[in-house]
Order: structure tokens, then C-alpha cells, then sequence
């Protein structure tokens, strides 16, 4: 009941505090992820057509997923400096794989007599790309993005060690502090929440966009 009565206390004188963090913890992970998407979309897009370099440019992705968070951030910071400029560019290098990846995926899976048809009717390639392969195959680079944004808000929860803070500033407070519990889980819960409402509202987006519910609906 005490530990219950601390959190209760820190939440209540501290929640402006909470609520700020959460938003500014928030916005890192989904700018990383914008950008992130607004250059593996293509990029997905290229190697889907170009099956030939899709090897290097996965390849090259799936290193970057081999290097642990803090020490990217650090080699970032040698860069960029302390802030939040180094954690939106550490979540948009470990963004670009799920979203290049799941693009792939995406336009590789158009059935072939969709495409043929297509072609048939007299549509050009970019027309086949916005009208057919990219309509049908965003459910799927959606799928890339929801999963990008999950691993996004714990990557900035490591950022407070870079200066960024976010909801991991106060998880670090609470570690520093001599019966620290209640600090940590306040930081702790809403960085949980966040991650579970992002998988839950663009996992609803997925299922809307989805060819199959939108043919159903």
C-alpha cells in the first residue's frame, strides 16, 4: 500500500512533468519514423523492382539491427552532439529495415495476372504503381511502420542518456534514487502504454487498409 501511496504521490505532484515527457517522447520516435519512411518507402519500392541489389540493401539494414542502441547513439552523438537529433536519427536508421523490408514484401506479393491486367488495359509502370501494386501492397508497408514505430519508443527511452529526455529520464531518475520503484514505474507505465496504443491504432489502420476488408466493406 505505500509503494501504491508513492506512485500515486510522484504521479500527482509531477504530472505536467509526466505528461510533457511523454509527448516530447512521443514525437522523437514518430519524426525518426516519418523520415525514416519517406526514404525506405521508395527505396523498397526500387529493389522490389530491381530484385539484383534487394540482397546489399537488406543486408545493409539488418547490420545496422546487429548494433546495440547506446553505441550507435554514441557514435551519433560524435556527430550531431547531445539532444533529440541524435535519437530521431538512431530511431530512423533502426526504422529503415521493417519499413524497406515489409515495401518489398508488399510490392513483390501483387499477384502477377493483377499486374498483367494492368498492363493489358494500357496503363504505364507509374500508373501500375499507384493505382494497383502500391494500393494493394500498403497494408503490408503499413505493417512495416507500426512495427518500426513499437521498437522506435524504446529505442528513445535510451536517448535520456544522450541528453534527449523523454519518459527515460525519469525512469534513470527513479534508478538513482535510494527507493526509486514508484519513479521508475511512473516513467516505466507510460512508456508501455504508448508502445501498446501505437500497435493498437496503426495496427487498426493495417487491418482498414487492407485490400481484402476494403473489397468486404
Amino acid at each position: 500500500m505505500a509503494f501504491y501511496d508513492q506512485l500515486v504521490t510522484y504521479i500527482s505532484q509531477n504530472g505536467f512533468y509526466i505528461w510533457e515527457e511523454f509527448y516530447r517522447h512521443f514525437l522523437m520516435a514518430a519524426y525518426g519514423v516519418l523520415f525514416a519512411a519517406i526514404v525506405a518507402i521508395p527505396v523498397g519500392i526500387l529493389i522490389a523492382k530491381y530484385g539484383r541489389i534487394s540482397g546489399w540493401v537488406l543486408s545493409f539494414g539488418s547490420i545496422i539491427q546487429t548494433i546495440p542502441v547506446l553505441g550507435f547513439m554514441a557514435i551519433t552523438m560524435v556527430v550531431m552532439g547531445l539532444g533529440t537529433t541524435t535519437v530521431i536519427t538512431t530511431v530512423f536508421f533502426y526504422s529503415l529495415l521493417p519499413i524497406i523490408q515489409n515495401t518489398y514484401v508488399g510490392i513483390r506479393g501483387v499477384d502477377k495476372s493483377v499486374i498483367e491486367a494492368a498492363y493489358a488495359s494500357g496503363m504505364t509502370k507509374f500508373q501500375l504503381l499507384g493505382k494497383v501494386e502500391f494500393p494493394l501492397a500498403i497494408s503490408v508497408i503499413m505493417a512495416g511502420i507500426r512495427t518500426a514505430l513499437v521498437i522506435g519508443i524504446g529505442i528513445v527511452a535510451v536517448g535520456t542518456f544522450v541528453g534527449a529526455g523523454g519518459l527515460g529520464a525519469i525512469i534513470v531518475r527513479g534508478t538513482n534514487a535510494t527507493d526509486g520503484t514508484a519513479i521508475i514505474l511512473a516513467g516505466a507505465i507510460p512508456t508501455a502504454v504508448m508502445a501498446i496504443l501505437a500497435d493498437i491504432v496503426l495496427g487498426s489502420i493495417e487491418r482498414r487498409l487492407n485490400p481484402a476488408n476494403r473489397s468486404s466493406a
